[in-house]
Formats: C-alpha cells, sequence, structure tokens
C-alpha cells in the first residue's frame, strides 16, 4: 500500500475543510478506495498509487483555488472534483450548504485566512438584501461597517466570478476643510478621498494581487464626477458617502446601471459635507425611490457600531443616534 503526505503551508486548513469539515467529507467520499486522515497541517493518504496520483491532483487544484481566490464554496469543491463530491441527501430539519455559510456570518476570506464577516444583525440583512436586490442603500451613522460590507459583498462577487468588474466612487468633498491646492497628477489629487476605500480593499485581496485588479481596472475607483455618460455593466458599483452627492449627481449614478449590475449606496445623513447653499440628495433618493421593486433600504443604529465602545458614545452624545 502506497502513501501520500501533504503539508498545508499556503492555506488555512480550517478555511480548507469548511464549516464542520464538510469540505474534508466531501473529498472522501470522492475518494472512497483511500484511507485519508488529517492532522494539523497535514494529510495524508494510504492507496493505490494510480488513486493517490489522482488525489494529489485535485487537492493541489483545491488548494490553488483557495490561494488565488482566497475563498471557497462547496460548489468549488464540486467543480473541481466531480459529482462524486456532492452532498448527500440532507436529514430532516438539517441545515444545507447555503444555510451553513449563512450561518457562519463569513462573507469572504482575505489574506492569511482572514475571515470578513457580517458582525451585527443589519450587516447580515445587507447580505441577504443583495441577494434579492439589484440596488440597496445603507444608511447609517459612523462605525456600522456600512461601507466595509458593501466592500466585502463586491469582492466576493468578484471572487465568485459573479461579476467582471468591481467601480468604487466617492463624491470628492472636502469633510469641513479646505484643503488648498493639492500637488501631483490627477490620481495623487483625489486618492485622499477615496482612501478608506483602499483600506478596506487591503483587508480582502492580498496586496500583489491588488495592484493587477487596480492595474487592469477589474477593480476602479474613482470620484463620482468620473461616473458621467458611462453604462456600467456586469459589475458591481458602490457609491460611498452619498450624502456628499446632490440630486442630479444621484441621479445621473444610478442611471448608470446596465443589465447586469449590482449598486450600492452608503451613507450618513448626518454627515453632509456639502457647502451650505447645495443640498444633500440622498435623502430625496430615499423618498422617491422607496417603493420601487428591486430597490431595498437598510437603516443602520448604533447596535450596529463596530468601532471602540466609545464610537458608540461619541455619537450618542452628538445626537447622531439614541
Amino acid at each position: 500500500m502506497n502513501e501520500l503526505k501533504i503539508t498545508l503551508e499556503s492555506v488555512n486548513p480550517v478555511v480548507l475543510w469548511g464549516p464542520n469539515n464538510e469540505y474534508f467529507e466531501m473529498v472522501k467520499r470522492t475518494f472512497p478506495k483511500l484511507k485519508i486522515v488529517t492532522r494539523g497541517n497535514e494529510l495524508k493518504a494510504l492507496g493505490d498509487e494510480k488513486e493517490l496520483t489522482l488525489f494529489n491532483d485535485k487537492i493541489n487544484q483545491i488548494i490553488n483555488h483557495l490561494d488565488q481566490y482566497q475563498n471557497l464554496s462547496s460548489n468549488d469543491i464540486v467543480s473541481i472534483l466531480g459529482s462524486s463530491a456532492s452532498m448527500p441527501t440532507k436529514p430532516e430539519g438539517a441545515a444545507d450548504a447555503g444555510e451553513l455559510a449563512s450561518s457562519s456570518e463569513v462573507i469572504v476570506f482575505g489574506p492569511n485566512g482572514i475571515m470578513v464577516k457580517a458582525r451585527t444583525a443589519n450587516q447580515r440583512r445587507m447580505v441577504g438584501s443583495i441577494n434579492h436586490n439589484d440596488v440597496l442603500f445603507a444608511i447609517g451613522p459612523a462605525g456600522t461597517g456600512k461601507t466595509y460590507t458593501a466592500v466585502a459583498l463586491a469582492v466576493r462577487a468578484l471572487k465568485n466570478k459573479e461579476i467582471k468588474r468591481i467601480i468604487l466612487t466617492r463624491p470628492a468633498v472636502e469633510a469641513g476643510e479646505n484643503l488648498g491646492f493639492l500637488p501631483g497628477d490627477l490620481k495623487e489629487k483625489i486618492d485622499p478621498y477615496l482612501r478608506p476605500l483602499y483600506d478596506a480593499l487591503d483587508d480582502m485581496i492580498p496586496a500583489d494581487k491588488l495592484k493587477t485588479y487596480l492595474e487592469n481596472r477589474t477593480i476602479e475607483i474613482a470620484p463620482l464626477a468620473f461616473m458621467r455618460g458611462r453604462t456600467l455593466d456586469n459589475c458591481f458599483v458602490i457609491l460611498d458617502e452619498a450624502q456628499n452627492a446632490t440630486d442630479m449627481q444621484l441621479k445621473m449614478f444610478l442611471t448608470r446601471m446596465g443589465p447586469s449590475a449590482k449598486f450600492i449606496v452608503t451613507g450618513d445623513v448626518t454627515q453632509i459635507d456639502l457647502p451650505k447653499k447645495q443640498q444633500s440628495g440622498l435623502n430625496n433618493a430615499l423618498r422617491i425611490l422607496e417603493n420601487i421593486k428591486g430597490i431595498d433600504v437598510i437603516y443602520l443604529t448604533g447596535e450596529d457600531v463596530v468601532r471602540h465602545k466609545l464610537v458608540r458614545k461619541i455619537l450618542e452624545a452628538y445626537g447622531d443616534i439614541q
């Protein structure tokens, strides 16, 4: 009897084998003639040499997929292993794979196995809503994770090949400060306004891959004004800080939507940085669009604040939350 040992160096075994070892059991069902055991970051298989060769090839394909996309699902396992890996008929009352994934609350796996989760009830509502609606408004005060969750949903869609591109945009509005003349080229001038979006992406995509995505425009980050005249299709588009968009800008943005696109609009109506003579278009958009099928609005509250525990107390002191 031949033996094969594989050391799992580049991936997290917990992620590789799935919730409750679901993916490991799928691998075992695919290779019933092999005796397969795993301990820590070591995988050992005993059996016929031909079977071991095929087993080694399939395991490496799974590892490469996880290493490349930082995400793994039961559908990915079935795609790589074949139909023999499909889940068994679930007992009555048992959760299926989709329900297990939902209950784990993990949206996407970041570099080094970092798990980006929906951490509050309203963040989980965002995850559920975007599966059934093409436009989602996520409205709430600072620190409620609305932007971070939205970016995670976009990254998940890209990794699952549901869309081809991610477009992240913000109005280039100064937050109560006059920054004056900024040196450098156009990118260097606008990057400070878009830094929060870069920060979220850094948590979800390895640095080298993010650099490639930005260079080939798989991920595009641009000011809201750059959206005019475009049709955004087969992509996931996020408008952040929408409270700083005017009525006409929000209308312009929402009408960029192509047939196969998802839009998320995030905003905090308590932090409007527009000049006094300009009115935010966010409240008006929420009012006139609220009854349109396919558009959902989720309001995040103080219960959703996930920053330092003092952030909620600060927001309460300023009267932004109750």
